[in-house]
């Protein structure tokens, strides 16, 4: 059976910092490019960033660009976010998922169940 299961997620004043993890099973792992999506109160779930199953290519959207940092660790299977100077307008549940390498929701096969992080201002 697969599984993604975020963790990390909270609540945080701005300008704090916030490590959020997604540990996978059920699947190959280390074959797969991951990805990390967010869907703020009353918004559209959005992409936040990508990373090829080599660790090699990241993509970031332009929204989180110079704070946010995506990893991976293959051998723990487990696939990071570092959000740090985060913002009010960062709150959201965050979802990561295992597919191809992209900003569509629709390149993604599996997918966590989310977790909250809260910004307050």
């Amino acid at each position: 059976q697969v599984q993604l299961v975020e963790s990390g997620g909270g609540s945080v004043q701005a300008g704090g910092t916030l490590r959020l993890s997604c540990a996978g099973s059920g699947y190959s792992f280390n074959t797969y490019s991951m990805g990390w999506f967010r869907r703020a109160p009353g918004k559209d779930r959005e992409f936040v960033v990508s990373i090829t199953w080599t660790g090699t290519i990241t993509t970031y959207a332009d929204a989180v660009k110079g704070r946010f940092t995506i990893s991976r660790d293959n051998a723990e299977n487990t696939l990071y976010l570092h959000m740090n100077s985060l913002k009010p307008e960062d709150t959201a549940i965050y979802y990561c998922a295992a597919g191809s390498a992209s900003e569509q929701e629709g390149s993604y096969k599996y997918w966590g169940q989310g977790t909250q992080v809260t910004v307050s201002s």
